[in-house]
């Protein structure tokens, strides 16, 4: 299991590190000659039709709704997994980074709500600042070694999957369109399919991914998110099986396994190469104090850190769970901070909130990258600079 940790963090790190050479990369992409040619790009307009299913939009949708539903599959089957055999798979595991992970979602979106609870447009941002990228947050740990024990590196890992059910379960009950009843007879009718499939002890991920892509197309076209697919696929796909021969499988980890790779070194890439790219040539930063950009920057910057380290200080004094091993106050304070990188799932859910780009004239992705860079900053800097305990082994 701490090897499995261990490669799961070394990859995540990297796409991190990827991550931000994109995301500068759209940046200037877009604020320079060649912007025409970015955003012709970002809008090609793709159709598929088979027989009277006809599915149209422009290449950044593509990606969002259908890209992002492999992330959100290996998010649930990393999910399904710690759940089960992990590190999330007792009490006296996930209290921690579970009470943590409930502040540093219940503190931004108060400062969100504060700041836009009278505006019924802005007020549909609130769960932005609310996310925490786990793979810019790793990357940025990987850059301090061994300074930072490893029992850290698995809390952060243990809160960011947390949150991400988090985050999950508020796309599922908050944004979603008109419904369609026939859509979602179909995806229901899919549902049922994959988890007989799981009962009777089918193996075989082609079959899973054969039935999971009906279900993708399914729910795209029922109005609740698509991406929410992936979820759903992943909790009927079983951690372990029998092939007829009789030998051991594990379709869940070899799933893992063979989807990690692209979701992170290209599904992710691409995500932040067409969300990113905000046009910086004529924003008047002084809208930037307005009540949307300061509740997402001040949401993730300030609310994200003070409601995981005020969680974790109270779980600590109630006795209901333990520091990470190894650890100082100071090191889970520079944790903390970290959470308020919140990019890729925070632009996740202001493509669901504010659909229109020109909505608040991207001051709302200029925020969470402020806000996201404001918190890997500092955080950075307090795990670079605070002293780790001596002679402490896990």
């Amino acid at each position: 299991m701490k090897i499995l940790v261990r490669d799961f963090i070394k990859q995540e790190s990297s796409a991190g590190i990827i991550l931000i050479f994109v995301t500068l990369f759209a940046l200037i992409l877009r604020n320079s000659p060649l912007a025409s040619i970015y955003s012709d790009i970002v809008h090609i307009q793709i159709t598929l039709t088979v027989e009277t299913l006809v599915i149209d939009k422009p290449l950044y949708l593509w990606i969002n709704d259908g890209l992002m539903a492999l992330f959100f599959l290996v998010i649930g089957l990393e999910i399904k997994r710690e759940l089960l055999a992990g590190h999330l798979s007792s009490w006296s595991k996930v209290a921690l980074p579970g009470l943590a992970a409930v502040g540093g979602m219940l503190v931004p979106a108060v400062i969100f709500i504060y700041f836009n609870g009278s505006d019924p447009q802005a007020i549909r941002g609130w769960a932005i600042p609310t996310a925490t990228d786990i793979a810019f947050a790793l990357g940025i740990l990987a850059l301090l070694g061994k300074r930072v024990p490893v029992s850290l590196k698995i809390f952060l890992m243990a809160l960011a999957i947390i949150d991400d059910i988090g985050a999950i379960i508020i796309i599922a009950l908050f944004y979603t369109t008109d419904l369609s009843a026939l859509s979602l007879m179909i995806a229901l009718l899919c549902i049922i399919v994959l988890v007989a499939m799981n009962r009777f002890g089918v193996i075989k991920t082609a079959a899973y991914m054969i039935v999971g892509t009906i279900l993708w197309v399914s729910v795209l076209k029922s109005g609740v998110h698509a991406t929410l697919a992936g979820i759903i696929l992943a909790f009927t796909i079983p951690l372990s099986g029998k092939t007829a021969k009789g030998k051991h499988n594990a379709p869940d980890k070899k799933l893992r396994h063979n989807l990690h790779f692209w979701v992170a070194f290209l599904v992710l890439p691409l995500f932040a190469f067409v969300n990113a790219g905000i046009d910086l040539r004529n924003m008047d930063f002084s809208n930037m104090i307005e009540p949307v950009p300061m509740g997402i920057i001040l949401g993730l910057f300030f609310g994200k850190q003070l409601g995981v380290f005020g969680f974790v200080v109270i779980a600590v004094k109630l006795k209901l769970a333990k520091l990470p091993k190894c650890s100082t106050w100071m090191q889970v304070y520079g944790i903390s901070v970290l959470t308020g990188i919140g990019f890729t799932m925070s632009l996740f859910i202001d493509s669901l909130a504010y659909p229109i780009d020109t909505t608040y004239m991207y001051t709302d992705r200029l925020a969470i990258l402020i806000g996201s860079l404001l918190s890997g900053v500092l955080g950075y800097l307090i795990l670079r600079f605070t002293k780790a305990k001596r002679y402490c082994k896990i």
